[in-house]
């Protein structure tokens, strides 16, 4: 009991969150359920042992994406259904999408405390498929949506940074503002975060640049559409799956937060999402969007 209440008052603080040994039971109840364009449907659920792994080679194509949702999700709500099928319309990729339910569905301080571990946890998951030749770091995207956004983050911490691409979807600001161990840009060899719910005392999305790429949605606040902040937290990921079918979203970087908040960034101009695992740009940049689908 002590442990975990000195665990919530440092992520309540913004002191750092760091899995121990003892924390790995969060990690080991993750699922991972496979996903291509020969069962884009129908998932194969592996396990994290050599004997699921050695015995799965034609799961696994080129390219792989791992998606993590967040607080309160699952592998079958609406976020990875969407943005799964996205990838798998948008090129021959193998897709695992990652359920650690049994823990995001808690309280968000539970939630919290479980992220270290549970980012770890799959980071051993990837070491082992490295280790038989399933997937490459060089060629692995890593999607965390809300409090998975900061999974990716000690997924790819534990991996030395070496995972080629992180997308943070409006990482969760509650806990995180001023936590060391939050998303960053050392994470991967390219981290982009799309934030679109970063303003307002109640916003759910943590609002201040974290990656190497920041993209601001429509100034990162409200959305065109959207009337609360979680139709707005959720436009994330909504943006993130048009962009890998459509690759239209394209923004412009802002040379300073006055430009981004009025609309007049006229800089360069970079890609929004997509699946794209090389990407030349760095800073903040502002894409402006539609209020329906493709956006």
């Amino acid at each position: 009991m002590l442990k975990i209440i000195l665990l919530f008052v440092a992520a309540f603080f913004g002191c750092q969150v760091i899995a121990t040994p003892e924390d790995a039971r969060h990690g080991n109840l993750n699922l991972y359920f496979i996903y291509s364009r020969d069962n884009p449907r129908e998932p194969i659920q592996i396990q994290p042992d050599f004997n699921s792994v050695i015995e799965s080679p034609a799961l696994f194509r080129p390219y792989t994406a791992i998606i993590v949702h967040g607080h309160q999700g699952s592998a079958f709500t609406s976020l990875n259904p969407v943005v799964k099928d996205s990838f798998i319309s948008s090129e021959d990729v193998t897709v695992i999408v990652v359920d650690w339910s049994t823990y995001a569905g808690q309280s968000y301080s539970n939630a919290v405390n479980a992220v270290p571990s549970v980012g770890v946890a799959i980071a051993d998951m990837i070491r082992l498929l490295v280790t038989y030749n399933r997937i490459s770091l060089d060629r692995l995207h890593l999607v965390g949506f809300d409090l998975g956004a900061h999974v990716v983050g000690f997924t790819g911490r534990s991996l030395n940074g070496q995972v080629a691409r992180i997308t943070g979807l409006d990482p969760n600001g509650s806990q995180w503002g001023s936590n060391s161990q939050r998303l960053t840009a050392s994470d991967a060899e390219y981290v982009e975060l799309i934030h679109t719910d970063g303003n307002g005392l109640t916003a759910n999305g943590i609002g201040t640049a974290l990656g190497d790429v920041d993209f601001f949605a429509n100034g990162g606040g409200s959305q065109p559409g959207c009337l609360t902040h979680s139709c707005s937290h959720n436009r994330a990921w909504e943006l993130f799956g048009a962009s890998l079918l459509h690759n239209h979203l394209i923004g412009n970087l802002c040379n300073s937060s006055s430009q981004l908040n009025w609309n007049l960034c006229r800089g360069y101009s970079l890609h929004m999402g997509n699946n794209s695992l090389i990407k030349y740009g760095s800073g903040i940049f502002r894409v402006n969007t539609g209020r329906t689908f493709p956006y």
